[in-house]
């Protein structure tokens, strides 16, 4: 696995994320890189983990569902290392040939799949397609949470999993997914709420009720606020990504150069990266963050950035739950 900008630091003894990766190796498969690349931000990294957790991990009742569309989600996001980290997920809970069709960019033939990848692949433009949920808080929090993962590891993660792209071999996926499956199914049975410790508080948004997905929801978005940009290039951001609506642009970069071509200087390098992140993270290149580093030189403050962009990206699905924003 390679780190595309940054190399994330040695495990710490103790504090904010120590605390995370002992849940991460206590209920999923360890501090996998999805997690360990947001480490230098360790409240962003806290949110993260806690939103997946609470929403795909828990309760076991419907994990497949969740994995669906989780998996489905990233194909809608071109996202190659989620797809194939989630198409082996539900090769560990048993469903091989559902994996497959998945992996493969199909439908599956069972109507309840069908319509949860039909449903997750509307979200990616949700004005266009009036997408909103009719599921509970946890599926609706399993597919935000990859609106949000997604781009972070498309952008700041290469999107091969093993050597040489092995992972897309469906005897590969399957392989892993037999390895793996002792450890999924014998965490299936977690305590709600748990990730919720290393949180800060938040105002948890009215589609998720009183679930934990809430809460975690809340402060991912309070984390990723968007402090480092001016308010300018926020508006921007923001309204790119309203205006836009998901759209995959034809050539990112030129398409980003474009429209920051009005800001001020200073501010564009950071406008450019969040544009790129919330619609073609890939696309970010090695000069764009030699240049963020110039006058932002930490993990952090890059790491920062690149979250902002996805939770915006993210929130404009989010918006569609509320029916005051439809």
């Amino acid at each position: 696995m390679t780190y595309r900008f940054l190399t994330p630091p040695p495990p710490p003894a103790d504090g904010l994320v120590a605390g995370v990766y002992r849940q991460l190796r206590e209920d999923f498969l360890g501090p996998l890189p999805t997690f360990k690349v947001l480490s230098a931000a360790p409240e962003i990294l806290a949110a993260t983990w806690a939103l997946m957790r609470e929403a795909l991990l828990v309760p076991p009742e419907g994990r497949v569902d969740r994995e669906v569309v989780a998996a489905a989600v990233s194909v809608a996001n071109r996202c190659r290392f989620c797809v194939d980290a989630h198409v082996t997920l539900l090769h560990s809970l048993g469903e091989h040939a559902l994996a497959e069709v998945i992996a493969g960019g199909g439908r599956p033939a069972g109507a309840r799949h069908a319509e949860l990848v039909d449903w997750a692949a509307a979200s990616r433009s949700p004005r266009a397609s009036r997408w909103n949920s009719p599921y509970g808080p946890e599926v609706s929090g399993t597919l935000l949470a990859f609106h949000f993962i997604n781009r972070v590891v498309s952008a700041l993660l290469d999107p091969d999993l093993l050597p040489g792209g092995l992972q897309r071999f469906p005897a590969v996926r399957s392989a892993g997914g037999r390895f793996y499956a002792r450890t999924t199914r014998s965490r299936s049975a977690l305590e709600p709420g748990r990730s919720l410790a290393v949180l800060s508080a938040g105002t948890p948004p009215a589609w998720a009720g009183d679930s934990p997905v809430g809460v975690a929801y809340a402060a991912l978005r309070d984390a990723t606020g968007g402090d480092l940009l001016s308010e300018a290039v926020r508006e921007t951001v923001v309204g790119t990504v309203r205006w836009e609506d998901g759209t995959h642009p034809a050539r990112p970069a030129d398409w980003a150069t474009d429209l920051v071509r009005d800001l001020p200087p200073a501010d564009r390098v950071g406008a450019r990266i969040a544009l790129l992140t919330a619609f073609a993270p890939a696309a970010i290149s090695r000069g764009d963050v030699e240049l963020w580093r110039l006058t932002h030189p930490s993990d952090a403050d890059l790491v920062r950035l690149i979250a902002y962009g996805a939770m915006t990206a993210t929130d404009h699905v989010a918006r569609s739950l509320d029916p005051a924003h439809r």
